[in-house]
């Protein structure tokens, strides 16, 4: 594998957890499951420009939609064909910071995949994609996207509202208190909640269960056993059951389901629905 990213610059970097291009080879299974982050992404298939899309429920059929896509943030897993990880770049952007590039509400593109000529234009995208194959080498196919982030900045930021929910949300997502967040910003419920859906995509309580997620992904991917009622007490979760319930609703697995199919990707997990695995 062939994976070069980095960390844009600021004012970028705000907004852009990384910017990456990948060159991989050919996978021994067909589709794989996508966990959610909490986050958007740009995806841009260079192989050929076309996405296939998934329905969880029935995977082994799909329809075809365009090979730059916005990726909503997700409230639950996705299925993406391997073959199309082979030749690919994209933009991973942190909580609510599409909303710096994207005019459209970040809750009305959740759970979705947008043809990205439909929000930044046709030929902005046809000279994105031409730009990056007329180029080899990763780093100047990275200065191609950066360039295009920077053209693409909008003068409007996030609320602070928003800002402050999601530094205090983050920097402890396993006791993250909303009604807390919501005492301190100086909004009403309602308004505030309004505003964190529009710029992040969920509510706010959605918002740190998926990050409380994430974070017990990221310890099970550190090593190899893993005791997972531990690590559930560890992240918060008020017993065993709870914890597989959550676990389920975000990535149709049980957490020993996500342990046999787990990639080097934390949130990549082989699809084995024929292999017997949960969904």
């Amino acid at each position: 594998m062939n994976y070069s990213s980095r960390v844009p610059p600021p004012p970028l970097d705000a907004f852009v957890a990384s910017i990456w291009v990948c060159r991989d080879e050919v996978r021994p299974h067909a589709l794989e499951r996508v966990l959610p982050t909490g986050a958007a992404q740009v995806i841009i298939n260079l192989k050929e420009d076309q996405t296939r899309l998934y329905d969880p429920a029935s995977p082994h059929w799909y329809v075809s939609t365009a090979g730059t896509i916005l990726t909503g943030a997700q409230s639950r897993f996705q299925i993406i064909d391997t073959s199309e990880q082979e030749y690919v770049a994209g933009v991973n952007f942190k909580p609510g910071g599409s909303a710096a590039f994207i005019r459209s509400p970040a809750d009305e593109t959740r759970d979705a995949d947008t043809p990205l000529d439909c929000l930044w234009g046709r030929a902005r995208i046809a000279e994105l994609r031409e730009q990056l194959l007329e180029r080899n080498d990763p780093q100047a196919q990275l200065d191609v996207i950066e360039h295009l982030l920077r053209t693409m900045l909008r003068s409007t930021a996030l609320h602070p509202a928003v800002v402050f929910a999601l530094n205090v949300f983050d920097c402890d997502p396993l006791t993250a208190n909303v009604g807390l967040v919501t005492d301190t910003i100086g909004l009403s419920p309602k308004r505030f909640i309004e505003r964190f859906k529009e710029q992040v995509g969920f509510s706010p309580k959605r918002y740190c269960r998926i990050r409380r997620f994430q974070h017990a992904l990221r310890l099970a991917h550190q090593g190899g056993f893993v005791d997972w009622p531990e690590l559930a007490l560890e992240c918060g979760y008020y017993d065993q059951a709870h914890f597989i319930h959550e676990f389920r609703a975000f990535s149709g697995l049980t957490p020993t389901g996500y342990q046999a199919a787990r990639t080097v990707f934390q949130n990549h997990v082989k699809f084995l629905q024929s292999a017997g695995v949960a969904v």
